[in-house]
């Protein structure tokens, strides 16, 4: 029960710390708490949601991304904070290495966004609007590729390093302030080092771990919004060419940064079990194209003291539309700006047909603070001068739609924590916030123990 490396959490993350480590001649155990990506199946069809104990969607291997349309962006400019620790000339270097790797595993090979005349045309356009339209190159792997993919790094990994699915840590084993091992049902595994990447679902225990261990936290701003739907036509002009149009909006009233997140042209509405916390999220196919366009607006809000708990802020704002709805709520946006809330005859007048069969037609501002409402309303109506249609009054908007990626420890540029041999990676330690960072922080301290010698003493 020794071993040179214990990764927790087989997200991409924790999946490319182990391809580093892979053919080293080391002893490397990843422990996940969902299931194999064999049997990571949501059993829920078009009905509620049945909240399974562990949510196939949210956690097994491949992370919560596995069933994501997997957007790779192949830039520094967001995508999480990993600059911050490593530079933008390395992080350039590791995204570039993150891309190859998935194109050997599969990724299809056309690249999005590429910079010409009519990305500049369209940037204009949106700084008019008072939007800042961030240019990308973005490589969509598409949903019904993110299997095939994340099952060769599977294949190719389970020859060199033992995983053990569907298994909870407990706790990190930490003697004079130098990682240990793991504790699993009681028991101990030891190990050399430790590379904790919980993902967003393992968020909370990580903040948890943390705190108990001593570890000063940092708070990033917690991201709490709708996801919104659309005739792919509305948004067919930007797409096309940007595919993912990352627009960021400075709210009149607050002054609050809302940002387009996760945008799936020609995709579909879904629903997430974190915990038994339900929320939205969105996703798009590689070949089949659906009516709708759906993209995520999210308002970013940085808690100072004395409040400290981003992440239960965030759950306890999503869990009111549970009470109310038993899942998702689903409202027009006509039916917002009068006050109301939408019924299913309502929802049938509408021009967009909802894509999520299981949402309830009800009143989300009940449940969303009004600072996020002026917010979200605002940035439609700015949208609207550069996509004629975001803000027709038979605008789909679904909530809530919560990002759990807000606390992250100090690090240093190994990002090692100030326990030794003890690495925080991925989103759930609150350092990247998308697929490609996420991928390179797992590269960047299976590198730093390697260059230690990586075995156990």
């Amino acid at each position: 029960m020794r071993y040179d490396c214990i990764i927790i959490g087989a997200g991409p993350a924790g999946i490319f710390a182990a391809l580093e480590l892979a053919g080293k001649d080391l002893k490397v155990l990843i422990l996940e708490k969902g299931k194999g990506i064999d049997h990571r199946h949501c059993p829920r069809g078009t009905g509620p949601c049945r909240c399974c104990s562990s949510c196939s969607i949210m956690s097994g291997w491949g992370g919560a991304g596995a069933f994501s349309d997997g957007k790779l962006t192949l830039t520094t400019a967001f995508g999480g904070w990993l600059d911050q620790f490593i530079g933008t000339e390395r992080l350039a270097d590791l995204i570039e290495r993150v891309d190859q790797v998935y194109s050997r595993f599969g990724a299809p090979g056309e690249v999005f966004g590429e910079y010409t005349e009519r990305v500049e045309l369209l940037e204009k356009k949106a700084a008019i609007a008072n939007l800042k339209l961030v240019p990308a190159r973005i490589r969509h792997l598409g949903t019904e590729n993110n299997r095939g993919i994340l099952e060769r790094m599977r294949d190719t990994l389970r020859d060199q390093v033992e995983i053990r699915e569907g298994v909870k840590v407990d706790e990190i084993v930490v003697r004079e302030g130098t990682a240990a091992g793991v504790k699993v049902r009681g028991e101990l595994i030891e190990s050399q080092f430790i590379i904790c990447a919980p993902g967003r679902d393992g968020a909370e225990w990580f903040r948890r771990e943390a705190e108990r261990l001593g570890l000063n936290l940092t708070n990033n701003p917690v991201d709490i919004g709708v996801r919104v739907e659309v005739p792919a036509t509305t948004l067919e002009h930007l797409t096309k060419y940007v595919y993912e149009p990352k627009l960021v909006y400075y709210s009149n009233k607050f002054d609050d940064e809302v940002r387009t997140f996760c945008v799936n042209p020609y995709g579909e509405v879904v629903v997430e079990n974190s915990n038994g916390l339900i929320t939205v999220n969105g996703h798009s196919y590689y070949e089949k194209k659906m009516k709708n366009t759906n993209f995520a607006l999210l308002v970013s809000k940085r808690f100072t003291e004395p409040f400290r708990e981003p992440i239960l802020y965030g759950k306890n704002v999503a869990s009111l539309a549970n009470m109310l709805s038993n899942g998702v709520i689903v409202q027009r946006l006509g039916d917002l700006r009068r006050g109301r809330r939408s019924t299913p005859e309502r929802l049938r007048h509408g021009l967009v047909e909802p894509s999520l069969k299981a949402g309830t037609p009800g009143d989300l501002s009940l449940v969303l603070p009004y600072r996020h409402l002026v917010d979200i309303t605002e940035m439609l109506e700015a949208m609207d001068k550069l996509a004629p249609g975001v803000a027709s009054d038979s605008t789909l908007l679904y909530g809530v739609e919560v990002k759990f990626y807000s606390s992250r420890p100090e690090l240093t540029p190994e990002l090692e924590t100030k326990v030794k041999n003890l690495f925080a990676i991925g989103d759930g330690a609150g350092i990247t916030r998308g697929l490609a960072q996420a991928s390179a922080s797992g590269i960047v301290c299976s590198q730093s123990i390697l260059e230690r010698g990586g075995h156990f003493q």
